[in-house]
């Protein structure tokens, strides 16, 4: 018969061969799930009953050590084989491993919501501090439109000298020089070496004006005789023998024939001191043609103002001009036309025959600037005009930058509290203005403190 210890140690053989065979099939493979389970940390942290941890690591190795021998004698267990425990500890501390990285793992799906957190928690929601704060202020708003225009004299008209053949034609002898001031009773130019004078007014000589005469055009020769210290008449829209005797004086003084007759090729008439803007003719050259072209003395602002702003501006309208060095005037609305489509040029079209021009309807504004110093030495320049629209008395305004704007719509500010609490309010907005708008809302006052995220 075979020993008792011989039958033992061949049973563990058996065993110890059936586990080698088992686990190097397993790494062979590739397929660990027979030896290794992964799972979720609550599960890892459970501990099942019978499972071997540091703690019985040794009690489980006694326990699985066979009995003593067949003899009940009580003698000591024979040890495991040394190979067995080599064995079977990289297993254990596989188990170990694979539990402390689903450890750390489960941490981190917590902190990024892998496991369902949708981040609406009250510390969610609580709005971050605001980097700066401004304070809601109560004041008067005033919104204003900014355009574009020009700087200078103003539409220059031409000056028409009498066709060859009619009284006073002939050559010129005399012509100003370009941006020349002529005032009233002064020489616009020559023609045969007779002055022709300028004269105030809106209404241009058409006719001969000697006794007997009536109209507004009678009127406007006698209120420039006596400007230039004429006396002797009656301003009035008759020209009578006292007008007839003044007139000879001034042809006198003039150089001229005393005919007592006014020819409308005598004298040019326009509302009031030109500046020569360009000469076009020269002396010795037959006074059939213009002879130049001027404009006012001061110095104006025009603007082709879109015709959506056309309520902004009348006669008399306030607006702030900028020059190209960043100084400010103010002007006044003097001039308000009408609307008008520019002309759309044939030749502009491109292919597809679009239009390349501009043809919106635009309003012909002019204003006139007081303080002609103001302007400096500016002759013609691009400006930018501010035009009054709209003005909000007493209502709360805060930067716009202090708005938030809300998910499905609307805004909203930070609230900020003596503590520091950060509260978000919806507003309702009202006028812009520069980097204001007005708002309105529950626990907004003036002196409320607000956040500005930008």
């Amino acid at each position: 018969m075979t020993a008792p210890d011989e039958t033992r140690e061949r049973e563990r053989d058996a065993e110890q061969g059936e586990f080698d065979e088992t686990e190097e099939s397993a790494r062979g493979s590739g397929d660990v799930s027979g030896a290794l389970e992964l799972h979720t940390p609550a599960e890892v942290s459970q501990r099942t009953p019978g499972a071997v941890t540091p703690e019985n690591e040794e009690s489980a190795l006694d326990e699985t050590a066979p009995a003593g021998d067949g003899d009940g004698g009580g003698g000591e267990a024979t040890p495991p084989a040394p190979e067995s425990r080599r064995r079977r500890r990289p297993l254990r501390m596989s188990l170990i491993v694979v539990a402390a990285i689903a450890v750390v793992a489960a941490a981190g799906a917590a902190t990024t919501g892998v496991f369902g957190d949708d981040g609406s928690g009250s510390a969610g929601d609580a709005p971050s501090a605001p980097p700066k704060t401004a304070k809601v202020e109560r004041t008067t708003l005033t919104r204003t439109e900014t355009v574009d225009g020009n700087l200078g004299y103003g539409d220059a008209t031409a000056v028409q000298a009498p066709a060859a053949g009619k009284a006073g034609a002939g050559i010129i002898t005399w012509v100003p020089g370009d941006g020349d001031t002529i005032k009233r009773g002064g020489t616009a130019y020559k023609v045969a070496e007779q002055k022709v004078p300028l004269l105030y007014g809106s209404t241009p000589f058409y006719r001969p004006l000697k006794s007997g005469t009536e109209g507004k055009d009678v009127e406007i020769l006698e209120k420039n005789l006596a400007a230039l210290g004429y006396t002797g008449f009656t301003v009035d829209d008759t020209y009578d023998a006292g007008t007839a005797e003044a007139v000879r004086n001034w042809q006198d003084d003039l150089g001229r024939s005393e005919t007592g007759t006014v020819e409308p090729s005598d004298a040019v008439v326009a509302p009031g001191a030109r500046r020569v803007a360009d000469v076009k003719a020269t002396a010795g050259a037959p006074s059939n043609g213009p002879v130049l072209t001027w404009t006012g003395t001061e110095r104006t602002v025009t603007v082709d103002l879109d015709v959506q702003y056309e309520d902004m501006v009348e006669k008399g309208t306030k607006a702030t001009v900028t020059l190209p060095d960043d100084t400010t005037v103010q002007a006044e609305v003097t001039d308000v036309g009408t609307p008008s489509t520019p002309s759309q040029d044939a030749g502009s079209e491109g292919s597809g025959g679009q239009s390349g021009g501009d043809d919106k309807p635009t309003l012909p504004v002019e204003l006139k600037v007081a303080d002609q110093k103001g302007l400096g030495r500016y002759q013609a320049a691009a400006v930018e005009i501010s035009l009054k629209a709209e003005t909000r008395k007493d209502v709360l305004v805060v930067p716009v930058n202090a708005l938030v704007a809300q998910r499905g719509g609307g805004y909203a500010v930070e609230v900020v509290g003596a503590d520091g609490e950060v509260t978000s309010r919806t507003v309702k907005v009202g006028m812009f203005s520069d980097s204001l708008v007005e708002v309105s809302g529950a626990g907004l006052t003036d002196g409320t403190v607000v956040g500005v995220p930008k």
